[in-house]
């Protein structure tokens, strides 16, 4: 059986500045697959994969799994502001609110929360006695 848990690190400021370092760098290709998004049109799931895949593991020194999860976040991102223009959220179509929040790609602050698994670096895993 396999449990989930919740925990708080509490790392040493030189363990918070490695732990921050790929954060930042998953938020930064995220930002990235975000503007291809953008450009392109594609903001499916599966497409933007094959645009911007290698470009995010060779600029962003990412492993294939982090890459794949910035990918994921940049399409669901763009799926819920696609759900927001069909709710009406940023006004009418026309309006300058709504042309302000389609006019420019979704953007990720630096230590926005990424997904981690154990596919991104399988020798980090948290061993208990139970």
């Amino acid at each position: 059986m396999k449990l989930v848990t919740r925990v708080k690190l509490q790392p040493t400021p030189e363990q918070a500045s490695a732990l921050r370092a790929p954060l930042h760098a998953c938020n930064a290709a995220a930002d990235h697959a975000s503007r291809i998004a953008h450009t392109t049109g594609v903001t499916d799931n599966r497409r933007p994969r094959a645009l911007t895949c290698t470009t995010l593991k060779a600029h962003f020194a990412l492993g294939a799994q982090a890459a794949q999860h910035a990918i994921k976040q940049t399409s669901d991102a763009c799926t819920a502001r696609a759900g927001r223009l069909t709710a009406g959220t940023p006004g009418t179509p026309g309006s300058t609110r709504r042309r302000r929040a389609t006019g420019k790609p979704v953007t990720f602050r630096p230590d926005a929360a990424q997904p981690y698994d154990t596919a991104c670096s399988p020798a980090a895993s948290l061993s208990t006695l139970t």
